[in-house]
């Protein structure tokens, strides 16, 4: 039987790579090759971005209203049974997903797409009256902005590919989407939603490169002339490379990168739901998403409690192979040194003074079992370092204003969740946390889909993924039709 191969779509195309080059998918728990991909050569780059530059002069002349239902019939498609199982299917090969993570990614989709349709009034223009020319008017219009180079990840690849598309394409930009190596057939079905929603040729374009290449075609593809803004959602460190690469040309950057993010859980917390979100967050996918809770900081009140729910909620999870053992929650990591690493970072700290609450300090090649520490201080690398793994740390407080500071003590700021009976008190104070999304009685893992998520700044990264990152607000001057006085000619 032969492998599912995933080609490129350029034009409206699927195309074999220009010199048909091609690259190996591998499951990351068996090491099993799962599928073959095209790798994208130089030309395929090229001619990616001038087909999308090519369908923008028809595309961003669409009305509102058809871009709107595009994606409503985006959100009706994903919806069906089809689609349901394909993402299963495809994520569960290529990242080792658990069922569940697909089935979030999957259901969490027609919503994000119907929300986003729902904002199609952000997109309309304003009358101002000038503040220099009397009887003048400034008519100000959003407009697209052109090409967008979208480059999404592995970790939740159907559902961040569909972000990474949609919010371009409502605002009147076309996208080439360059997924990542681990994943494309997953992140191909993005591109064959919007294709069977109605989208025209062009207007969204797909690659895939091997691993080796990807700095040189990210490269390519960013210097080209035709594209206007660059969006990536991954590390820190690529997410740095690219914005060093987006700054030789002045281009701006959307970038949701890493975090450590942090719980806080007061003393009047209900402890019951509290635990549960605590657990939920830190373990959920192994702790492979970018707002996993690797920082529980909990007050002395309720501390011995809360860790002890943790524990026993933590305790009895497995890391493995879903397919063949149904016991298996959490997914294996998705590569040898991302595991080595994971391990290498909770061995700093126990030989550094923390506790190691639970783990074996072990990994069965990308399987890494969870792992809860106490003692963990700032200034250990586990402190400071996002794990992306199933690891997290207790850190016990006395006061509020001293679990403030250890939640705002990182150069991560994108997620964060706090809990209080206090809803009132909350707020204030989940407002001093340095965060751009702060949930209060959640887990840290919520992503609004009327948000757009933010980071502040630091290693998360900045910009939203929403209508405002995607249009240019023009401006037009309408004098009055009466004489004008021009101090050269009086």
């Amino acid at each position: 039987m032969a492998l599912p191969h995933t080609p490129l779509f350029i034009g409206g195309q699927y195309k074999s790579a220009h010199n048909d080059e091609t690259f190996e998918v591998r499951n990351p728990y068996s090491g099993k090759v799962v599928g073959t991909a095209s790798a994208a050569s130089n030309e395929d780059c090229k001619a990616a971005v001038d087909a999308a530059a090519n369908a923008f002069k028809t595309w961003e002349k669409t009305s509102i209203e058809y871009r709107r239902d595009i994606l409503l019939k985006a959100a009706e498609l994903v919806a069906t049974e089809k689609y349901k199982s394909k993402i299963i299917a495809a994520q569960g090969d290529e990242t080792a997903a658990v069922p569940y993570w697909s089935l979030f990614n999957w259901y969490t989709t027609p919503n994000v797409l119907k929300t986003l349709a729902g904002s199609i009034h952000q997109l309309r223009g304003e009358v101002i009256p000038s503040g220099l020319v009397p009887g003048a008017e400034l008519v100000a219009r959003r407009r697209a902005l052109g090409v967008i180079f979208s480059i999404a990840p592995w970790n939740a690849a159907f559902g961040l590919s569909v972000r990474a598309i949609a919010a371009p394409i409502l605002c009147g930009n076309t996208v080439v989407l360059k997924c990542s190596e681990y994943s494309p057939k997953s992140q191909a079905l993005a591109v064959e939603l919007f294709q069977d929603a109605g989208v025209p040729e062009g207007v969204i374009n797909f690659i895939a490169t091997t691993r080796e290449d990807a700095p040189a075609t990210t490269a390519q593809i960013i210097a080209h002339p035709a594209v206007r803004k660059v969006t990536f959602t991954g590390s820190d460190r690529v997410g740095k490379l690219i914005a060093i690469e987006a700054a030789k040309h002045l281009k701006p950057c959307v970038l949701e990168l890493g975090c450590k993010t942090p719980i806080v859980i007061l003393d009047d917390a209900n402890l019951e739901l509290a635990a549960k979100a605590v657990a939920w967050g830190a373990m959920a996918h192994s702790g492979q998403i970018c707002m996993s809770t690797e920082r529980i900081i909990v007050q002395s009140g309720i501390a011995d409690s809360l860790i002890s729910a943790v524990y026993d909620l933590v305790k009895p999870l497995r890391a493995g192979d879903p397919v063949t053992d149904p016991n298996v929650q959490l997914a294996a990591l998705f590569n040898e040194a991302t595991a080595e690493n994971v391990i290498n970072l909770v061995r700093e700290a126990q030989e550094e003074g923390a506790e190691l609450m639970l783990g074996d300090l072990t990994r069965k090649g990308t399987v890494v079992q969870p792992h809860l520490l106490k003692g963990v201080k700032p200034g250990m690398r586990l402190w400071d370092t996002e794990s992306f793994g199933p690891v997290s740390f207790f850190s016990v407080v006395d006061s509020v204003d001293e679990a403030i500071d250890q939640a705002n003590d990182t150069e991560y700021s994108l997620s964060a969740a706090l809990w209080t009976s206090d809803v009132h008190n909350g707020q204030k104070i989940a407002s001093q946390i340095n965060a751009g999304y702060v949930n209060i009685n959640g887990s840290t893992i919520h992503s609004d889909p009327g948000s757009g998520m933010l980071g502040l700044g630091g290693s998360s990264g900045y910009g939203r993924f929403d209508i405002d990152e995607f249009t240019a607000k023009r401006v037009l001057v309408v004098h009055p039709m009466e004489p004008r006085k021009y101090p050269l000619f009086e």
